[in-house]
């Protein structure tokens, strides 16, 4: 039976079946996504901590699997579940398959030993851009998001609720009106230190994110004037 979830102020209805996940179908996506979940978790883009977000875990990541290039609401991607940002390594066990997002019906269809994360409306919205969206890093860093404004990021309304509907139409406003196709990175207004990458695969998503880090640090840099 539907149930709904709720992390936060975020509640969406769940239609989940909990079984295992073809390693053979998925395991290959699972571990490059993984990889990439690993790098982040270093740079702490990722992970638990009691100091912050009331000892929540943050980010999370995807990736697009077949059919490709699938229908709007059903491009089906492997999500990070639910609170596995506290987890320093992963495997398939720890994602789920999102197979269909209504997202003005705020509904998620997914099936696998694990609940999907909250933000998967965000990520389905996302892969609705286009067929050539293949993954979707979402991170949480205070450097580039207290920076977004120098930087230039595409930013969402800071009224808009992560992982919602009003978010997902968000997305689709910044991709009509800012550079967010040709710049796959965005800030979320309204959810502290959230920024999401993207990109055709896990490898060209992570240059994104890691490359608007750098540029986030240099600033610090020039700021305490080490930088001319």
């Amino acid at each position: 039976m539907p149930d709904a979830v709720r992390e936060g102020v975020t509640r969406f209805e769940a239609r989940h079946t909990a079984e295992p996940l073809c390693p053979r179908r998925f395991g290959a996506a699972a571990t490059a996504l993984a990889g990439w979940r690993s790098v982040m978790t270093d740079l702490g883009l990722v992970g638990q901590d009691p100091a912050r977000y009331d000892g929540a875990g943050y980010g999370n990541v995807s990736i697009r699997v077949g059919p490709f290039p699938g229908r709007r609401g059903a491009r089906p991607f492997l999500v990070s579940g639910t609170q596995t940002g506290g987890r320093p390594c992963v495997a398939l066990d720890d994602f789920a398959l999102v197979e269909r997002y209504v997202i003005a019906e705020n509904r998620v269809v997914s099936r696998g030993p694990i609940r999907p994360s909250s933000e998967s409306m965000t990520h389905g919205a996302i892969y609705d851009l286009g067929g050539h969206v293949r993954c979707v890093l979402h991170a949480h860093c205070p450097a580039l998001w207290r920076r977004r404004r120098a930087l230039m990021l595409p930013t969402t309304a800071e009224r808009i609720d992560y992982g919602t509907p009003a978010m997902a139409r968000e997305i689709e406003r910044l991709a009509r009106q800012t550079p967010l196709l040709d710049r796959p990175l965005l800030a979320m207004g309204g959810h502290e230190d959230g920024v999401i990458a993207f990109g055709r695969d896990p490898d060209e998503a992570g240059r994104v994110l890691i490359g608007a880090l750098a540029r986030a640090r240099a600033l610090i840099f020039t700021e305490d004037g080490r930088v001319c």
